[in-house]
């Protein structure tokens, strides 16, 4: 799943634009002011990012130029001005597209679908250059191709039923499962067993991928409920 950065410090807009991208298949961060945004940018996790331009502490104009110092990311930079000088300044900094406030939200899917792909075509990456094979939460790595787990580069050995577990759990994020329904997804409706190995697996998950027990990064309990994945 490709991740978009989102640099907005107008709460409903950034949240706005997180629910139509993530709605069409894109994962999402948010950052609230310039330096934080240039920040996880550098990172290079991200397939693109929207940039506004009025930002607290350090404006989009400077995060935009910093950035092309460093990554050819594609940039959409957002503005409440019309004037025809900052979408000027903007395009001339480097980004690849401006739009202004207020933006149809459709319209700006539309937007990072095209210079997504454009940017993909230009540099020939292809989904399993890009990595779609190997799935990155935080210091966690599931890599698809050769089941393998990876936390911080150390590699962890799990048996099969971990591994299925978790990673049918983390290509799930955010959503709550029941020991039932986990259950008939990795031993399957005509398996027989005790939903109770359920809570064994997820324990020896968690001594292996997480770094702190008392503060879980990953796989967190509803209680009552079932389990959730933190994406």
């Amino acid at each position: 799943m490709q991740k978009i950065l989102i640099i907005e410090d107008d709460k409903s807009i950034a949240e706005l634009e997180r629910d139509y991208l993530e709605i069409n298949g894109y994962k999402c961060d948010i950052a609230e002011d310039g330096k934080t945004g240039l920040d996880m940018a550098l990172r290079g996790e991200y397939a693109l990012a929207i940039l506004d331009i009025m930002l607290p502490g350090m404006d989009g104009f400077e995060v935009c130029a910093r950035l092309r110092n460093e990554t050819d990311m594609p940039l959409i930079m957002l503005s409440a001005k019309k004037d025809d000088i900052d979408k000027v300044r903007g395009l001339g900094l480097g980004a690849d597209d401006y739009m202004t406030k207020p933006f149809s939200p459709n319209e700006l899917v539309a937007r990072v679908k095209s210079h997504i792909a454009r940017y993909d075509r230009l540099t020939g990456h292809t989904k399993e250059e890009a990595g779609s094979n190997i799935l990155k939460i935080r210091g966690l790595e599931i890599d698809k191709d050769s089941r393998r787990v990876f936390v911080n580069g150390e590699e962890k050995s799990m048996p099969q039923k971990e591994y299925d577990l978790l990673l049918f759990l983390a290509e799930n994020p955010n959503r709550v499962f029941s020991k039932d329904q986990l259950f008939d997804k990795i031993w399957g409706f005509d398996a027989f067993g005790d939903i109770s190995t359920i809570a064994v697996h997820v324990r020896r998950i968690r001594e292996k991928i997480e770094t702190d027990m008392d503060n879980l990064q990953y796989i967190e309990t509803v209680w009552g409920v079932g389990y959730r994945f933190k994406g």
